[in-house]
């Protein structure tokens, strides 16, 4: 079973992040809701509040196939600023390891350098903090062991190609039909 951890700041873009989780647990992967605050419960950009699975230091992150961090503002420069996050990101990268971000997510791995001729794409307005990378106009981008996605409205998109990549397009249309996702 794929272990994915899906990272939440207080600001995070809320449509992204439980759409995201949502699909992931109906594709049967092993999602686990990351705080990077001390506290279990974060606050989205528009006030949802979500009960995370764990806080940041008690996840192994040996034991995690991927790391995805929603967008949204303050959330994305929030992420930036946990210094054991970017940690665990370039040992990641380092390791060939997945690695998604959606929105002004992308700005995490953009300020550690990791985009660098790599095909991206990020909520429009924050190119400029992908250092290096391959801008596109795409919803959705898949460099080697990077993907990105544009928004929130891309978000489902998103979740079906993080399925498509680890379980096959088969199971990605199925669900895709049952959420009727044209």
């Amino acid at each position: 079973m794929n272990k994915i951890a899906v990272h939440l700041a207080n600001g995070f873009e809320d449509i992204e992040a439980v759409t995201i989780i949502d699909i992931l647990r109906r594709a049967e992967f092993k999602v686990t809701v990351v705080s990077i605050t001390k506290n279990l419960e974060v606050i989205g950009s528009h006030k949802i509040k979500i009960t995370a699975d764990r806080v940041f230091e008690n996840i192994n992150y040996k034991t995690i196939d991927m790391i995805i961090l929603p967008g949204g503002m303050p959330g994305s420069e929030n992420l930036s600023n946990h210094s054991g996050l970017k940690k665990e990101i370039i040992k990641f990268n380092k390791n060939g390891k997945q690695l998604g971000a959606i929105c002004a997510a992308p700005i995490v791995f953009g300020k550690l350098g990791i985009l660098k001729n790599k095909n991206a794409t990020c909520y429009p307005g924050f190119e400029n903090q992908l250092e290096g990378a391959i801008i596109s106009n795409n919803n959705i981008e898949l460099s080697e062991n990077i993907i990105t996605g544009k928004g929130a409205g891309v978000a489902i998109d998103f979740a079906l190609r993080i399925v498509e990549m680890y379980k096959g397009n088969k199971l990605a249309e199925e669900l895709a039909e049952k959420l009727i996702v044209s």
